[in-house]
């Protein structure tokens, strides 16, 4: 089996699971998890550098930050089939005392969780300073973090971005979701924010485009190359262009299932277009 094949299989599994995980508590954001799905398993499966056991120093190793901390779902099912805790914890998403609650954080010490995120904007701020701490310490490591594109309409972003470019912060890799939907709508309808790219390139960032954000090999392929145009005195930002709710045919396109659970209905539905490869928990 070829290495995009088995990533595809993941990625199917993970739909699954994110699924599974919002209709089991009829609560969560499946929309922006199903359309980074490829992202994610492809991000802790090929692309990163991770240690095997889970450790908050991070030296020595690639990091990942998630700023828009409300597409939990796809993270825990990722780090859970990557190995940093039981697949069958995802059972207990968002319970109370679950360790696995809406919005990742850090006090019960989940493995593979580094910030508590969800209050949005604020995700890059941290993984810059992460990414110079990084550069302090001699770690040739780089730092990777996820931004929705509706996220950037909150101002502390730009404030990191001008920092990381006047301090040359170029160890680090922020992609940004480009979906085009947020909670109330589509993001040229909310607060339209014109170009995207235009506006990273003024603030002096590298950036790279990935045209088919959910497919493996388009990933793969644009990840290598925003990764080697770090090193070169500019943060590095990719612009991954995807479907909110790929995968699932009643999903895509559209804002509804930002926040939305699927019924009972909705689910055998969803679970029949993404067939069982690598098992339930």
């Amino acid at each position: 089996m070829s290495k995009t094949q088995q990533l595809e299989d993941l990625t199917t599994q993970v739909r699954r699971d994110i699924l599974r995980m919002v209709h089991k508590v009829n609560s969560g954001h499946p929309g922006g998890s199903l359309g980074c799905a490829e992202f994610f398993v492809a991000l802790y499966q090929d692309i990163m550098d991770r240690k095997d056991d889970f450790n908050m120093d991070g030296i020595g190793e690639d990091l990942f930050f998630l700023s828009n901390g409300h597409i939990s779902p796809v993270y825990y099912s990722v780090l859970a089939r990557s190995g940093y805790f039981p697949v069958e914890e995802l059972n207990t998403f968002r319970l109370i005392n679950s360790r696995l609650q809406g919005h990742p954080t850090t006090h019960e010490g989940l493995p593979g969780i580094r910030i508590a995120s969800g209050s949005l904007g604020q995700g890059m701020s941290v993984a810059l300073g992460a990414a110079q701490a990084k550069k302090l310490n001699g770690d040739k490591h780089l730092v990777y973090s996820l931004h929705g594109d509706g996220e950037l309409q909150e101002g502390q972003n730009w404030e990191a971005m001008m920092y990381a470019a006047g301090n040359n912060v170029d160890n680090i890799i922020a992609t940004i979701d480009l979906n085009g939907q947020q909670i109330d709508g589509s993001t040229d309808t909310v607060l339209p924010m014109g170009s995207i790219k235009g506006k990273f390139e003024a603030f002096g960032w590298t950036v790279v485009e990935i045209e088919e954000g959910n497919n493996i090999d388009a990933i793969l392929k644009g990840m290598a190359d925003a990764k080697s145009k770090t090193g070169q005195g500019k943060p590095v930002c990719v612009l991954l262009k995807t479907v909110m709710g790929n995968g699932v045919d009643f999903m895509m396109h559209t804002h509804a299932w930002h926040g939305k659970a699927p019924n009972n209905e909705q689910l055998a539905i969803g679970l029949e277009q993404n067939p069982e490869t690598l098992g339930d928990y």
